[in-house]
């Protein structure tokens, strides 16, 4: 008898990943809206913010340039290339060559997601933070590699102890995430922790992937650093970045990896076969941005800032446990006694309506916390936090 093949039989990549868990979320909440319920969303960190106007009129006068209207160049225009050079050593002392040491992105979510298949053979095993944007599994997975996760524990500053890693595992690793400041804990790390990662790489020769796409939402003065500012960074490692979160351009798509320039050009080699670059009217929008933005940056911080209070003085009140984060739009909560992440995430959009995240949706380390995303006005928080009062 001939074997009876499935034409619909999805691939062993897609069936061995796990449901995304934004699509999930995304998902409750559209229930939850059809049953006429009045929701407040905290659960993805989509800024409510507009984009700036000047950006906006930006990319409303390059669109209509007809040189803008062709394929764009694979590894982005030079003079937006130049622009984030210039901003990187303007914002962290760290000099870049543009021609080699920056890639564009249709952001940085894409460019992680391709990055293992520059980089990982099957088996060959990725270093990820537990709990952790997905994106670093499920491109590892779709490389054919295998995931050793790197719990991060409050006792360490939801800082990766890099000394409990396997022997074995070190020896099949190739590629290290990390990601700072963090999403979903909001921690931070300084020089000192960044000086132990590059020493760890050259030691195990592992190259570093650093996601820095929330440096520029930060609280209290603290400006959050560049990996690549410590010695020796650059040797072994890239940076990815994203205009998405400074300045509210989520749905813009743009992004960039600076760093090794044959770490880059692995990955340029991937998305030269796979995508046509970034849409160049947007490219000059970002340049904008780049060029302009920083005090744009300012006052969406403000904005932040005052959420943030706003939000941890009203948990704290409540009896919630949370930190004051230094850095991101997310505050990451610990559940009450006697519910698991996703218990207390149902509780609270069943009887208050409010979308949160659970913390294992991020990885098992993430149980026992939620996620929150400030990404709503003072006045809806205001009023999440009286819903919550009310039950809690």
């Amino acid at each position: 008898m001939p074997i009876q093949k499935n034409r619909y039989e999805m691939a062993k990549r897609i069936k061995d990943l796990p449901p995304y868990l934004f699509a999930s979320i995304d998902r409750m909440k559209q229930e939850a809206i059809q049953k006429g319920v009045d929701i407040i969303n905290l659960g993805v960190g989509d800024p409510d913010l507009p984009t700036p106007p000047a950006i906006v009129r930006r990319l409303q006068s390059a669109a209509g340039e007809s040189k803008n209207h062709q394929y764009p160049s694979y590894e982005g225009l030079l003079k937006f290339r130049q622009a984030v050079a210039r901003w990187y050593q303007r914002r962290f002392g760290v000099n870049l060559d543009p021609v080699s040491e920056v890639l564009t992105l249709i952001g940085s979510k894409e460019g992680i997601g391709h990055f293992p298949l520059a980089f990982l053979n099957p088996g060959d095993i990725a270093l990820i933070p537990n709990p952790g944007y997905p994106v670093y599994h499920a491109g590892t997975l779709f490389a054919g590699g295998q995931s050793h996760f790197m719990p991060l524990l409050r006792e360490n500053g939801f800082l990766p102890d890099l000394s409990r890693i396997p022997k074995g595992v070190l020896k099949k690793a190739k590629v290290l995430f990390l990601n700072y400041p963090n999403n979903p804990t909001s921690a931070t790390a300084d020089g000192s922790f960044f000086e132990q990662v590059v020493a760890f790489a050259k030691r195990n020769r592992l190259i570093v992937c650093h996601d820095a796409a929330y440096s520029e939402i930060f609280f209290d003065g603290h400006r959050p650093m560049s990996f690549l500012e410590v010695k020796g960074a650059k040797e072994i490692g890239i940076e990815f970045h994203s205009l998405s979160k400074t300045f509210n351009m989520t749905g813009w798509r743009i992004g960039f990896a600076v760093g090794n320039h044959k770490i880059l050009g692995g990955l340029g080699k991937i998305k030269s076969n796979l995508d046509s670059g970034v849409f160049q009217a947007v490219q000059e929008a970002g340049i904008e941005a780049m060029e302009s933005g920083d005090h744009l940056a300012e006052e969406i911080r403000k904005t932040y800032q005052e959420r943030r209070d706003l939000m941890v003085s009203g948990l704290k009140r409540i009896g919630l446990e949370v930190e004051f984060p230094k850095a991101t739009f997310y505050l990451w909560v610990a559940v009450p006694r006697g519910y698991h992440s996703a218990q207390f995430t149902a509780l609270l959009l069943s009887k208050t309506g409010i979308v949160t995240t659970p913390g294992k949706g991020f990885g098992d380390s993430g149980e026992g916390y939620i996620r929150m995303a400030l990404t709503v006005k003072r006045e809806r928080l205001a009023e999440a936090l009286r819903r919550m009062e009310q039950v809690l």
